[in-house]
């Protein structure tokens, strides 16, 4: 779990991602397509967007959910919370990998 989290993150374009999320959750892949674009000036396909969403998706990083035909995704700290804690609260059973 920790590799999947660590290897999420090695990117800037999904660390770009989760920093949109954090400003504004519960965005669809429109809307953080627009956001890259106009704020960063990343100009990457739906595609690619949607491929980076999936590998936060799969480090548990963001939830995504359906209403009617839109998709949104939401921002999931829990995965950060839980390896903060692994090193500011040492000796705790659950927090070895």
């Amino acid at each position: 779990m920790a590799e999947d989290l660590f290897k999420a993150l090695s990117d800037p374009t999904r660390r770009r991602i989760l920093d949109e999320l954090v400003e504004r959750d519960g965005q669809t892949l429109f809307e953080l397509c627009t956001r890259l674009m106009t704020k960063h000036d990343l100009g990457l396909s739906r595609q690619a967007i949607s491929q980076h969403l999936a590998v936060l998706e799969s480090a548990g990083l963001v939830r995504s959910r359906r209403q009617g035909r839109y998709k949104f995704h939401d921002l999931n700290t829990e995965p950060l919370e839980h390896i903060v804690n692994r090193w500011l609260r040492p000796g705790t059973p659950e927090d070895t990998p």
